[in-house]
């Protein structure tokens, strides 16, 4: 039986990527970043770390196990 934390670790770890990386890509615009750290920067680390979390999670206790 498929774990579901490994594909929604999966997919939010590579969404955030993506999102830091168009984040880097673009963060000339003045808007993306009134705190002087693009936004969208920020929003992919968190969901990368979010996906990564899951994803060990799911390598280190496996359902069925306490």
């Amino acid at each position: 039986m498929l774990d579901l934390r490994v594909p929604i670790g999966s997919l939010l770890a590579l969404i955030g990527l993506l999102l830091g990386a168009y984040g880097l890509a673009h963060g000339a615009d003045p808007a993306m970043h009134p705190t002087g750290i693009p936004i969208v920067v920020i929003w992919g680390a968190v969901l990368f770390v979010a996906g990564s979390a899951f994803l060990v999670g799911a390598k280190y206790r496996p359902w069925g196990r306490r």
